[in-house]
């Protein structure tokens, strides 16, 4: 993914363990880009990883969504009922042969 963003660049400076600045070498040299490039993405992927699954409803919100009927109207959930009712008759299973 190229990233065609126009920003102000500001150089800082921090403390990184030995992993984590080897790691940041290793990444930079297979993809071809620069450690800050690393840490750009990576920060970027972070913060849309965080705001997707801010996003996420919780499991009993999922729950109850679901008991609503998920999205589905009346009409909608009538007719699959009818369609897996008559498949689940036509099906010949086994135990009855």
């Amino acid at each position: 993914m190229v990233y065609h963003m126009s920003y102000r660049m500001v150089r800082t400076s921090m403390a990184l363990d030995d992993w984590t600045i080897r790691t940041l070498k290793d990444l930079s040299e297979k993809w071809s880009i620069s450690k800050a490039e690393v840490i750009r993405r990576s920060v970027r992927q972070l913060q849309q990883q965080t705001e997707i699954k801010e996003m996420a409803p919780s499991p009993l919100e999922s729950l109850d969504w679901l008991q609503s009927g998920g999205g589905m109207v009346a009409e909608e959930a009538e007719k699959f009922r009818v369609e897996v009712k008559a498949e689940r008759e036509a099906r010949d299973y086994w135990w009855e042969s």
